[in-house]
């Protein structure tokens, strides 16, 4: 791994030859292994940044230690044996504890990927995909206090993608929901690569959880989390897709998928962060 890799190649450049320009100074064996000690704290510090209470120190007996803090000169290459001793001790603590971090975290992502292949599956089997409809022509209507964040300075193509999101809110607003579901689809299928395609999906997903089509709503709220992780409501889309998951009955995927929006997006924006705790309630987190 990275990190043991770093750890042995400053361990090699400890006992490299110095440059000539340096020779005319010789190093003495304990001078090089203060350095090897030295160097040792820094691949820890640089492994375990978080703070000192994850850094292995090297486990010298008391006797040993009284021999490096005064020893005489006859007893100096004893205490440069037990020195280097517990240094190679210390890493393979390190090493082992690096290797043990590398397979958790290999073990997270596989549990993910079955996660998101497992939900797939299941609304798939719930609930067929839904059928295009044409949109119906409707009489205009006001626009909200705050349907969407402020307009963009870019150009008219997305001024065109923020209005069909807008048209699709006021619909989804006014709780015309199998209308609010068409306009969306429409305006993702003709906006595919605007920063507003995470709101539509995420918008199009909570109108099918809204007209009671939770197993629609899932399949929309996964692919858009799934497709663009990085959007702006990706993180919405997960949270919706427990409220859909728990709607349906599948309380332990909905748990699941609450334990990864945490993991994901730490910084959720506040709208999410407070309704987190009442949809783990309601999906009965805790008894899982």
């Amino acid at each position: 791994m990275r990190f043991r890799l770093l750890a042995l190649a400053l361990i090699a450049s400890a006992a490299l030859p110095a440059p000539v320009s340096a020779q005319s100074r010789p190093t003495t064996v304990e001078q090089r292994v203060s350095r090897l000690e030295q160097q040792l704290r820094a691949v820890q510090r640089r492994v375990f940044p978080g703070g000192s209470g994850q850094v292995v120190e090297p486990e010298i007996p008391p006797e040993v230690q009284a021999v490096m803090g005064g020893a005489p000169a006859g007893d100096a290459m004893t205490s440069l044996i037990a020195r280097v001793d517990a240094l190679e001790g210390q890493l393979r603590t390190l090493t082992g504890q690096v290797e043990e971090q590398g397979n958790r975290t290999r073990q997270i992502e596989e549990q993910i990927g079955r996660l998101r292949a497992d939900l797939t599956s299941r609304i798939d089997r719930l609930e067929p995909p839904p059928a295009a409809r044409p949109a119906e022509p409707s009489r205009p209507e006001p626009a909200a206090a705050e349907p969407a964040p402020r307009p963009s300075a870019s150009a008219a193509a997305a001024d065109g993608a923020e209005e069909a999101y807008n048209v699709g809110f006021r619909l989804w607003e006014q709780r015309r929901y199998a209308e609010a579901q068409t306009a969306l689809e429409t305006a993702a299928t003709r906006h595919p690569n605007s920063r507003w395609t995470s709101w539509m999906r995420n918008l199009q997903g909570r109108a099918y959880l809204d007209d009671n089509k939770p197993a629609t709503a899932a399949r929309i709220l996964l692919a858009n989390y799934q497709n663009n992780p990085r959007g702006e409501r990706a993180a919405d889309s997960l949270y919706f897709l427990g409220a859909a998951l728990t709607r349906l009955n599948r309380r332990g995927e909905a748990c699941r998928v609450y334990d990864e929006l945490a993991q994901v997006y730490p910084n959720m924006r506040d709208y999410i962060r407070t309704r987190l705790p009442e949809a783990r309630t309601a999906a009965r987190c805790g008894a899982n």
